[in-house]
């Protein structure tokens, strides 16, 4: 092992400690048997807390890899991620305390237990904790997938991709299983401290180092590839304005019912918590500016990339002193640590819940369930990982496309007494049909329009029809109600978050 790669890896390796102590220690003094404190931290997280999780949850490995990647081939585009989440969080303003006081209300811990409630069917609740599995599985693959390119790159090879998989699961398993979802928010207060720290001393050292200054910089990248620079950038004609307006559209308003979010959602001790972090929220995504600019610096530094996805490292790794690469490295394994681990609580919890904690003999053991979920859904990712590390490549791009088809059924079903559960499968059914065509039939953009909007179009006309033809009478208990929704929460006293 080389000297450089000594110190970095090492360097690595403390945080790599510092992560499985912050999430051991948010552990102690916790209740040991209680779902709701292992599965939604039970519901007493402030607004620092659920600042810092959901912004854990929008900052992944893309930012780092995926975010510089995509602009490095497809230039501006990749501003959509910003687009879609600054829609999102102006949706969760109203949404979050919605979903918030509806499960609060009736002691519910994901968007599977919100439509079984709701519908008052268990086999609906079952039939969203499937559907759910498959979309946010691949996600847990994937953030696997990018720790083991990061911190390959980082160590200078010294750790290799099989090495830093493993790595990125059991870290994650660990803290997850013994502290849920308030170990991931602790763990997200350092996570975003070096994520915030790393990327104003990249967006400084690359354009000084490799450019001279940001002028000219900027100057290269208007005279000398203008086309990154507009829609549709210069690799796919399809990536236009079309398609910018629906994914962003799509994406943001999937946001507020993406059940990672809901989490977060449901973890918050108020109401209030959710509209400040709706209202700050915003800023914090100022940040994928960077990757995004650099990924395109990486077209005159490291031309000719085989893989996109290493152009943000493959400019730094080569003259950055190894301890500061090391900072960095830390910093972008945590970015798929900590929403690995939420991902899998998630799966987890609905099938602890609404699959095999749904029998009366088996309700006492959801906890015990859930967790034993959480780590199959880990090693289910982790050996795919290892044996078809490209399979769920495909999958991944239903990740939002499908889970678009669950908002009628998670959401709006909450405000309208008239929709019947037959009008929700319906809807799901043709939804999720067309999503899975357009995709596996090479359809997707269709005519330049993310498909799954279309999809979600076809679901709620659907929806809407068949409950028009045979409407529900919903009790009142089975609705969100607005004057659930005001600030009399906030006055009273709530434990510390």
């Amino acid at each position: 092992m080389s000297a450089d790669a000594a110190v970095s890896v090492s360097v690595l390796g403390l945080f790599m400690a510092a992560t499985l102590g912050l999430g051991i220690a948010a552990a102690r003094g916790r209740s040991g048997r209680d779902l709701a404190d292992w599965s939604v931290g039970g519901r007493s997280m402030g607004l620092v807390l659920t600042l810092v999780l959901m912004a854990g949850e929008t900052y992944t490995s893309f930012s780092y890899l995926g975010a510089a990647g995509w602009s490095y081939t497809h230039g501006l585009s990749g501003l959509y991620v910003v687009a879609y989440l600054s829609i999102g969080m102006t949706v969760s303003y109203l949404v979050g305390p919605v979903l918030w006081s509806y499960a609060r209300t009736h002691g519910l811990h994901n968007i599977s237990d919100i439509v079984a409630h709701r519908f008052a069917a268990p086999w609906f609740g079952a039939v969203i904790a499937v559907l759910a599995t498959v979309f946010v599985l691949p996600y847990i693959q994937l953030q696997i997938t990018g720790m083991g390119v990061v911190v390959a790159t980082v160590s200078y090879g010294t750790i290799g991709l099989s090495l830093a998989y493993l790595l990125a699961f059991l870290i994650s398993e660990v803290f997850v299983l013994v502290s849920g979802l308030r170990g991931s928010a602790w763990v997200s207060v350092l996570k975003d401290s070096l994520v915030v720290v790393t990327l104003a001393v990249v967006f400084v050292y690359v354009p000084l180092h490799h450019f001279g200054g940001y002028g000219d910089l900027l100057h290269r990248l208007t005279t000398e590839r203008g086309a990154w620079l507009t829609l549709p950038g210069p690799a796919d004609k399809a990536l236009g304005l079309s398609w910018f307006i629906s994914t962003a559209v799509l994406n943001g308003v999937v946001y507020t019912v993406f059940p990672t979010q809901v989490a977060g959602f449901l973890g918050a001790r108020s109401a209030q918590v959710l509209r400040r972090n709706a209202m700050l929220m915003p800023f914090y995504q100022v940040l994928l500016f960077v990757p995004v600019l650099l990924g395109m610096a990486a077209l005159f530094v490291a031309p000719g990339l085989g893989d996109s996805n290493l152009a943000l490292f493959e400019m730094i790794s080569k003259d950055m002193p190894a301890w500061l690469l090391g900072v960095i490295g830390a910093a972008g394994a945590l970015s798929s640590i900590v929403p690995t681990a939420v991902f899998m609580l998630v799966i987890g919890t609905m099938w602890g819940r609404s699959v095999l904690g749904a029998h009366p003999r088996t309700a006492a053991r959801q906890r015990e369930l859930s967790q034993a979920v959480t780590l199959l859904a880990g090693v289910v990712a982790l050996v795919m990982t290892y044996a078809f590390p490209t399979a769920l490549v495909r999958l991944s791009v239903l990740s939002y496309e499908g889970m678009a088809q669950l908002l009628p059924a998670v959401l709006i079903a909450l405000l309208w007494r008239r929709m019947s559960a037959l009008a929700a499968v319906a809807g799901i059914a043709v939804g999720v049909g067309l999503v899975f065509w357009f995709v596996f039939t090479d359809r997707d953009p269709f005519h330049g329009v993310n498909a799954g909007l279309l999809a979600l179009a076809a679901n709620l006309l659907v929806t809407v029809a068949l409950t028009l033809w045979r409407p529900a009478d919903t009790p009142d208990e089975r609705l969100a109600r607005p004057e659930e929704h005001t600030h009399e929460e906030d006055r009273a006293p709530a434990p510390s978050g």
